[in-house]
């Protein structure tokens, strides 16, 4: 299969499937709020189309950020710590972010679609050889230089061409990243070390996150191999 990284802003080139990357913190998130039992993830541009799907049905359950920073009105933020140790069984969430969800809605045209983390990168690996696409795109979208999201991509790439890649240069990448620099730095409450550490924890989950179509909703659902 052939493999290209694209940045955010270059998503309408992606064709194929597209695996969309965001490592702090949105799709580690994303994958923490499934493990707490979440049964599905819709993604949005903005707030204002959270809270408009949240005034449609109340049973949603709104997550996300915009510039790093918790919306008011949301249930939660971005902190994959925050659904550490609750149960979200069965609900419904829909997530608003400054990177990761950008880069879903601007990648809605591709074949097919997955969300990637370091924590569920083993299970994306599985289900990327199990779909077997003549393209894969990855799609950095971090917001800094991205090369935390990048060295997710690399390593995916590397395992995917049947390299014996150890993750750890790659993990160690993410932590002296810009971005992961900052969720050292008591000075900036909203980014915390442990959020960091969570997203390190490689292949923590088993499952893949894979996005379906319907209707006009970009829909994230966790699923096995």
């Amino acid at each position: 299969m052939e493999c290209k990284i694209y940045r955010r802003n270059e998503c309408s080139k992606a064709q194929g499937l597209c695996v969309i990357i965001d490592v702090l913190r949105a799709f580690t998130t994303a994958a923490f709020a499934f493990a707490a039992g979440a049964k599905e993830i819709i993604f949005v541009s903005t707030p204002e189309e959270a809270f408009d799907k949240h005034h449609a049905d109340n049973s949603l359950k709104l997550m996300g950020e915009t510039f790093g920073k918790a919306i008011p009105g949301f249930h939660y933020g971005n902190s994959p710590a925050e659904f550490e140790n609750i149960s979200l069984h069965n609900h419904r969430m829909v997530q608003r972010t400054s990177a990761g969800t950008q880069g879903v809605v601007n990648c809605r045209h591709a074949d097919q679609l997955l969300i990637a983390s370091f924590v569920v990168a083993e299970a994306t690996i599985k289900r990327i050889k199990a779909i077997s696409p003549k393209q894969v795109a990855f799609i950095v979208t971090g917001t800094q230089n991205g090369d935390e999201d990048l060295a997710l991509a690399e390593y995916l790439i590397d395992r995917l061409n049947g390299y014996n890649t150890h993750a750890d240069p790659f993990l160690e990448r993410v932590r002296k990243s810009p971005e992961g620099m900052v969720f050292s730095d008591p000075a900036v409450p909203e980014f915390s070390a442990k959020d960091l550490e969570l997203a390190l924890h490689l292949d923590r989950f088993s499952f893949f996150m894979e996005i379906s179509k319907a209707n006009d909703d970009l829909v994230a659902r966790p699923g096995h191999i």
